[in-house]
């Protein structure tokens, strides 16, 4: 190479290279834009360009092959619009309808659609093998309340050192955990070892069960306050008992006092 030169010339039977934008393509070429092909777009009225359309009416009835102007002028004269369905039958098939009031149905069915679809959430919990009791149940508190979110919940054991020789343990604990939350879910695959992690998939039931009433503290306060109208009754049962036994008595002295004065 010459001294000064920016490119090395070419050998005999290369390609010849003559501009710096050429060498500029040969050593990084250009990067295309990704182009994402454009989804197809239905074909209505003027925009149907086919000579002879299959034409079918606005309440379903097949009319026959038409030429695109009669078709045209068909619908024209019914105030509606001709739309191309099957742009790739020969020749394609037409309809008469009121296109925006199509697209508005369309669009109704698709959102109605998306409003029952139900969206799955995973979650994930991880323990450890020689976990403790508080940990433990903070973590299985966790779980339930996924649970009754109707999400799934993947529940990993992580194994360290020496721990990886006893997996056992690491089983019996997710198999505890998934049947004191049996309640609300079951074991959608049960406890697999993946390398170093054990892991185990919960799922909640179709028809969750609603917490019991016993659970709510308002329930258990409740007949505390049963005893007050039993003692109110009581007491005004011995009141209207002890009344007449001192109006008698009341009234036998006073007859009492009234012989004694007499007779003195």
């Amino acid at each position: 190479m010459p001294s000064g030169a920016r490119f090395a010339l070419p050998t005999k039977g290369d390609t010849e290279l003559e501009s710096d934008r050429d060498w500029a393509c040969l050593l990084r070429p250009r990067r295309r834009i990704d182009q994402r092909p454009q989804e197809p777009t239905t074909r209505i009225n003027d925009a149907i360009r086919v000579p002879q359309v299959r034409l079918i009416g606005a309440d379903g009835e097949q009319i026959g092959i038409k030429s695109t102007d009669e078709a045209l002028k068909y619908a024209w004269d019914k105030n509606l619009d001709l739309v191309e369905v099957a742009p790739d039958a020969k020749p394609p098939v037409c309809r008469v309808m009121d296109y925006s009031k199509y697209r508005y149905e369309q669009e109704q069915k698709a959102k109605l659609a998306r409003k029952h679809q139900s969206t799955i959430t995973i979650k994930e919990i991880k323990l450890r093998p020689k976990i403790d009791p508080h940990d433990y149940a903070t973590k299985k508190g966790h779980v339930v309340r996924f649970l009754k979110n109707r999400d799934k919940v993947k529940v990993t054991i992580m194994f360290r050192g020496r721990e990886m020789t006893h997996p056992d343990r690491g089983r019996a604990l997710l198999l505890k955990l998934a049947d004191e939350v049996s309640e609300l879910g079951v074991v959608e695959s049960a406890p697999l070892q993946d390398g170093r992690n054990m892991v185990m998939m919960l799922a909640p039931h179709k028809n969750a069960p609603a917490p019991h009433p016993a659970d709510t503290p308002a329930a258990d306060e409740a007949p505390a306050a049963d005893p007050a109208p039993a003692e109110t009754d009581a007491a005004s049962d011995t009141a209207a008992d002890t009344a007449p036994a001192e109006t008698e008595a009341a009234s036998d002295t006073a007859a009492d006092t009234a012989a004694a004065a007499k007779n003195s």
